[in-house]
């Protein structure tokens, strides 16, 4: 919200600077993001008035003028502006002028000189060299009115501010000047001086036939038809910097008038051209296959889900949006209809944003208008357009025609003084409290210790005790409570010991020698087809750019193309990873407080490592990290706990390095080496090695459990084994843990662990060679051969008798 400060003096003028001012509107919640001038630094510049030209003698697009600064004596003054004539008044810049700097960015100094050999005292400027705007087709033109030898920056009130202010959602009431000004006097205590207008007498009794199909579109409408306007009007130079000093680009009388209302009382209006409309005007929701061309140029597809205004042949309007071109005002419009109307919030909101543009009256019609005072905006609108665009004799006024449909109903909100004390962390009184009310124009019953208050009808942002709260904490002002350190019992909160944290998980992987990167959730649809194989995905509604219109499956994508970002870097080692949710479609999920009916989010952790297994070091020859050294890692993070690898296809991986990763006996993830064709596809030198897990099964540990150590010597026994080729070591290492679990005898085998895989001489073509280590100890007895040789020769027979294996 940008505004004039000197506007804002006009409703409200406290006795304060404007840094105080700047500071005191920040500390009640509307911050002042910005002041700055609403011209540059420029003197003696002055209203002068040409009285005289000649042509220069030397010169023939020169003229020599004889120019009246107010001092009693004409100045001789050499312009070659195209548009100077006698009577003209312009700002001129006497000797001794400093203008605001040039192209050289130095101020540009006015000194009694001769051009082509006569004397120019002086230089009539244009709005150019003033740095008022880029306009350079010639000198400024003031009105005639214009008061001789007036210093110019009193005259055109160039000592002014432009304030920006940063307004958070629930201050809509604030998204006008009044709106500031009602918040300035009730925070100064300083008289509030409303927009005054004298209601004009009607003329006509005219009314166009409005019908109102949707209740839960439009509460209330408002409108009046006004005959014989002057569209070609000038707007006057008051009103054209007002909008200027506010962010608004003056284009005719009547939209200028139009915004200018919206700016001082924050009620959007649209006028239509009369003429332009066919028979009479329905407010009704859209239908599936209209369409509407703007006054954007835009052309947009309407449906059940938009508001329009449509008259008997097309619609005119988006519904507290943007009007249509079709009956958009012109410079030779005549009669125009006047529409003011309150629509619901609900109704608005979003609709904007589903075209990819935003607009004043969406702005503030989405977080809720004033739905009271529609009749006195319609009367302060007509006001201006009879006194600007042709008097009240040539303009003539139907009747307001005000449907009332279904209102807001303003329920009152309690406030109990005692709470208010409890939040603010001061003890207010009920009289303080009271007084706060009361500059705030907001009205209230009170017994004591309670408050019972009745929004106004233009605030949409109280409808609960916290609220209220705010509004007294604002107003009584934040610098004014105290900074107390807070009082509490402390209690101590264990962390329970078989969960594991998210910083915690964080720790461990970055212990492992990678680093963390953050990606955004919604991904390119092709990286869901690549990665993924999701042909599918679910779609982001609102896409904030093209190339991230879905939700991601898994995090893949983002940390190849974190991969490829870091390799175009000459970044030649990568090591990351990332933690964060993915999106999965689930019908059996429910809507709850951190879920939506129908998607499944559950976080995962993803790594990749690229390049170098370790940094270039004289200890160690250089290699690449290989699909090994990543099941390292991935064993070291879930340590106690045993992780089956599981050969398994991948669409994203390569057939033959990939497998799939259970823990106790639940998919968990995937881990493998990246898919040739992806390498290629996204230029990448070397194949990186990723994996991806659940997060939740990260989280669980076991708590440790206190066993006994045995003082006994452990046994070692070896244990090589014949089997078909196509028998995975796991599924031994599977029957020999099977065997030990169940087999009293083998409960003495503490461990074991696959040692040397041998194909070739000695053995058949489809036969290997896998051999095992077995450690062997008891905790009451040194163990004697024949128990070890129980052991053992039940292992073998468990072995034997599931795979067929025999002894090497």
């Amino acid at each position: 919200m940008q505004f004039s400060e000197n506007w804002l003096r006009t409703m409200v003028d406290p006795k304060m600077t404007s840094d105080e001012l700047s500071h005191l509107l920040t500390m009640s919640g509307l911050e002042v993001e910005e002041v700055e001038p609403v011209a540059p630094p420029f003197t003696n510049v002055v209203v002068a008035e040409i009285r005289e030209i000649n042509k220069h003698p030397d010169a023939d697009r020169l003229n020599v003028c004889q120019v009246d600064v107010g001092t009693g004596t004409l100045l001789n003054i050499v312009c070659g502006a195209p548009n100077v004539r006698v009577g003209m008044r312009v700002p001129c810049a006497v000797a001794g002028a400093v203008l605001p700097p040039g192209p050289d960015g130095k101020p540009f100094l006015i000194k009694v000189g001769k051009l082509r050999g006569v004397e120019s005292q002086g230089m009539l400027c244009s709005a150019r060299e003033l740095k008022l705007s880029e306009d350079h087709g010639g000198l400024m033109d003031l009105p005639s009115d214009a008061p001789v030898g007036q210093n110019f920056r009193d005259y055109y009130q160039l000592n002014d501010l432009k304030f920006t202010i940063k307004l958070t959602p629930n201050k809509a009431d604030c998204l006008s000047v009044l709106g500031v000004a009602r918040e300035v006097s009730a925070l100064t205590g300083t008289p509030l001086h409303l927009p005054t207008t004298k209601e004009l007498p009607v003329t006509l009794t005219e009314k166009l036939a409005v019908k109102v199909s949707a209740p839960d579109l439009c509460g209330r409408f408002c409108g009046r038809v006004i005959r014989g306007v002057n569209a070609k009007a000038e707007t006057p130079d008051w009103m054209k910097q007002r909008l200027e000093r506010s962010g608004q680009r003056p284009i005719s009388a009547l939209v200028d008038i139009s915004n200018y209302v919206m700016l001082e009382l924050g009620r959007p209006t649209h006028v239509f051209d009369l003429d332009k409309i066919q028979g009479g005007l329905e407010v009704r929701w859209g239908k599936a296959g209209e369409s509407l061309k703007l006054l954007n140029g835009n052309t947009v597809d309407v449906d059940e889900w938009v508001g329009v205004i449509a008259d008997e042949k097309e619609i005119e309007s988006l519904a507290g949006i943007m009007g249509g071109d079709s009956t958009a005002v012109t410079l030779d419009t005549q009669n125009i209809y006047l529409e003011a109307a309150f629509w619901w919030p609900s109704a608005i909101q979003g609709r904007a944003r589903r075209y990819n543009f935003s607009t004043d009256a969406a702005h503030r019609f989405e977080r809720g208008v004033d739905f009271e005072n529609i009749v006195e905006h319609i009367e302060r609108i007509s006001a201006l357009i009879v006194e600007i665009c042709g008097g009240i004799e040539q303009v003539k006024l139907g009747p307001v025609d005000d449907q009332i449909i279904q209102l807001p109903q303003r329920s009152p909100v309690k406030l109990r003084t005692a709470r208010a004390q409890k939040v603010i962390g001061v003890a207010l009184t009920d009289a303080q409290i009271a007084d706060i009310f009361t500059r705030l124009n907001l009205q209230f019953t009170h017994q004591e210790g309670e408050f019972l208050v009745t929004p106004p009808s233009y605030r949409f942002d109280i409808e609960i005790e916290e609220d209220l709260i705010e509004e007294v904490a604002r107003v009584y002002g934040f610098e004014n409570i105290p900074a107390l350190p807070p009082v509490a019992a402390n209690a101590m909160l264990i962390a329970p010991e078989n969960q594991r944290s998210l910083f915690a998980i964080r720790r461990l992987i970055a212990d492992q020698d990678y680093q963390e990167v953050i990606n955004y959730s919604f991904v390119e649809e092709a990286w869901e087809k690549d990665f993924a194989g999701n042909a599918a995905p679910i779609r982001v509604v609102n896409p904030i750019a093209s190339q991230m219109s879905v939700m991601r499956t898994n995090l893949l994508g983002s940390l190849i193309a974190n991969a490829r970002y870091n390799l175009n870097r000459k970044v030649s080692r990568v090591r990351i990873f990332e933690m964060g949710a993915v999106y999965l479609r689930d019908a059996a999920v429910q809507d709850g407080p951190l879920s939506v009916a129908g998607y499944h989010q559950p976080k995962h952790l993803a790594a990749l490592a690229y390049g170098p297994v370790a940094e270039e070091q004289w200890g160690m020859a250089a290699r690449n990290a290989d699909f090994f050294d990543v099941k390292a890692d991935l064993e070291a993070l879930f340590a106690p706990q045993t992780l089956k690898f599981i050969k398994d296809e991948h669409v994203a991986l390569h057939p033959g390095r990939s497998a799939r990763i259970e823990l106790a006996g639940k998919v968990i993830g995937f881990i493998g080496e990246l898919h040739p064709r992806l390498q290629q596809k996204y230029d990448l030198p070397l194949a990186p090695v990723v994996f991806e897990v659940e997060i939740s099964a990260l989280q669980t540990v076991q708590v440790p459990v206190y066993q006994e150590i045995s003082k006994f010597q452990a046994v070692s026994r070896d244990l090589a084994l014949v089997v078909k080729q196509d028998i995975p070591a796991q599924h031994l290492a599977d029957a020999f843990a099977a065997e030990i679990q169940k087999n009293p005898a083998c409960h003495i085998v503490q461990s074991v662990a696959l040692f040397d895989e041998y194909r070739g001489k000695g053995l058949a073509e489809d036969e290997k060679s896998l051999a095992f280590r077995f450690s062997l100890q008891d905790t009451q007895s040194t163990l004697q051969d024949d128990r070890v040789e129980a052991a053992m020769s039940a292992l073998t027979a468990a072995a034997a008798a599931q795979y067929a294996a025999k002894l090497r």
